[in-house]
């Protein structure tokens, strides 16, 4: 018998193990990947580390959480500085000066923001509805046509107009040369990779792989107090009220003979015509060099292709309709009835988490929990 049985090898999972362990608890971690780390897995391809489901750029304001990861791992001096490719033109991402001045030519801040409301006035917008309203009354109708409207249609499969305003309120918007995406004072990659990160998190406690937790159900509940479960909501309870929407992502891998490919680890790309997202460029998120500090012959680019997700697709983003929030809410109701489960992370939740996020709520439930 444990006193925790936790569903999931992600950050989530780990960081709630590692609590319990620390206060004399017993764990057993499970994953029906063939690897810990969920979402943040990295794998060593030529001496790279490759995010194998997507770019992670670790970031935070919350010094607990800071603190908490650089007991495991340290830290490179990254920052996220994504370039967007609109057939052909590079622009800056996030939205600054760069941004502005190559569009519009303007020089100055006063420039970029009257360009910015002349816009927003000629398209009669004072209460942002939907995602593609918001989008103008922060940058503008050119900006939004040239690197929002395609990017955003590709990533979520449908009209900019039909999305919901928040998702886009994130996007950072800034009057000055800033190149760094996130407003972040903490910011930066694992050296080594996430893999070896969550490993060290998860050090001196039991971890099976490709155990599928719902298919033997009875027998990992007989094992322990509680259960700590981070796979999908709606799959716990067999899809008896219906599937929560997510997008899914696939990925198309490749390594090239060249030391070089484009230069930046991320690179947008931002019309509606080209099929994939973005193509990331792994090596870069270590400065082309290896642990030893060498320049690394050849590279790893990755294409993302967004998708909408199917039973037997990984789950990436909920889709935070009203729809799907209605019967998440239902969802949530029934997972209240289960005394001994709780329900943790990105897909427990049916909620878009950043790292730092996952990490916070974590240790915050472990702290709960515990009293």
């Amino acid at each position: 018998m444990y006193d925790y049985l936790v569903v999931g090898a992600g950050l989530y999972g780990a960081v709630f193990a590692n609590q319990m362990k620390e206060k004399g608890k017993s764990v057993l971690v499970i994953d029906k990947r063939p690897n810990i780390a969920g979402n943040v897995y990295t794998e060593k391809i030529e001496n790279i580390n490759v995010h194998k489901y997507g770019a992670h750029i670790f970031h935070t304001n919350n010094k607990e959480v800071w603190n908490f990861v650089n007991r495991f791992a340290e830290f490179n001096r990254f920052t996220n500085s994504p370039v967007a490719n609109y057939h052909g033109e590079l622009y800056s991402l996030p939205f600054n000066m760069y941004t502005f001045n190559k569009m519009w030519g303007v020089v100055t801040p006063k420039e970029a923001a009257t360009k910015i409301q002349e816009q927003r006035e000629q398209a009669g917008i004072t209460e942002p509805k939907n995602l593609e309203e918001q989008a103008i009354s922060l940058v503008g109708t050119d900006i939004y046509e040239k690197l929002i409207k395609g990017y955003t249609m590709k990533q979520w499969g449908r009209p900019c107009s039909e999305l919901p305003s928040f998702i886009i309120k994130r996007l950072p918007v800034r009057l000055t040369f800033d190149n760094n995406y996130f407003n972040a004072l903490y910011q930066g990659i694992p050296v080594g990779g996430y893999t070896k990160m969550v490993a060290n998190m998860l050090e001196g406690i039991d971890v099976e792989l490709n155990v599928d937790y719902l298919k033997d159900k009875e027998k990992y509940d007989a094992m322990a107090s509680k259960v700590i479960y981070t796979g999908p909501i709606d799959a716990y309870f067999d899809y008896k009220l219906g599937t929560l929407e997510y997008r899914s992502v696939r990925f198309d891998t490749e390594i090239l003979d060249m030391p070089n490919f484009q230069g930046n680890a991320a690179v947008n790309y931002t019309d509606g015509e080209t099929p994939w997202t973005r193509i990331i460029e792994h090596k870069w998120f270590e400065f082309g060099k290896d642990e030893d500090g060498n320049d690394i012959p050849k590279t790893v680019i990755s294409r993302e292709y967004s998708a909408e997700w199917k039973p037997g697709d990984e789950p990436y983003y909920p889709v935070n309709d009203e729809k799907n929030s209605v019967l998440y809410e239902k969802y949530k109701e029934l997972a209240w009835q289960e005394a001994k489960v709780v329900f943790g992370g990105r897909l427990g939740e049916y909620k878009y988490y950043d790292m730092d996020a996952v990490i916070a709520s974590a240790l915050a439930m472990s702290r709960k929990i515990s009293k």
